[in-house]
């Protein structure tokens, strides 16, 4: 299964939608694809479209998914990152009105430079992607969450 999402902005996110239905229905993706669309209003024949869910049912998905393809959210790409996924990351971008700013960009950037995820930008085919996700090797993800509430921690005692 290919797990789709789209997380929880306000703003739609349908270019990504359109690429995937579209390779769908190409036969490019054979996989059952299931999409967490969020407040992404769409309707398809071929995608199964779940707009929220909760907690434990994002984790069994997660879980179950061969291949993530996410907005470029960060808690969306830590889960998926946190059970070894393949990930393909599509930023949502200010200039399509997807987001309010590129931050998305620059977060996806980081993650792929650490060899954690692929990232598919606007200009590049999502196709070229999926083939690369075949062969990806992704650096596992080591959270430094608790290294920085120490240095939190330090800084505040000290003060």
């Amino acid at each position: 299964m290919i797990l789709v999402l789209l997380g929880t902005h306000e703003l739609p996110f349908t270019r990504l939608l359109k690429e995937v239905e579209r390779l769908k229905l190409e036969g490019v993706l054979k996989d059952e694809v299931v999409v967490q669309n969020g407040n992404t209003h769409y309707e398809s024949d071929v995608l199964t479209l779940i707009p929220f869910v909760s907690y434990e049912e994002m984790e069994k998905l997660v879980e179950e998914a061969r291949l993530i393809i996410t907005h470029a959210g960060s808690g969306s790409i830590i889960s998926g990152l946190k059970k070894r996924k393949v990930i393909i990351a599509a930023p949502r971008l200010a200039k399509y009105g997807e987001h309010n700013d590129d931050h998305q960009l620059e977060l996806a950037q980081v993650f792929e430079e650490q060899n954690h995820i692929i990232v598919w930008r606007d200009h590049e085919k999502l196709e070229d992607k999926i083939k690369e996700a075949e062969h990806f090797q992704p650096t596992p993800f080591v959270s430094k969450k608790d290294k920085m509430l120490k240095l939190l921690k330090d800084f505040i005692d000290k003060n």
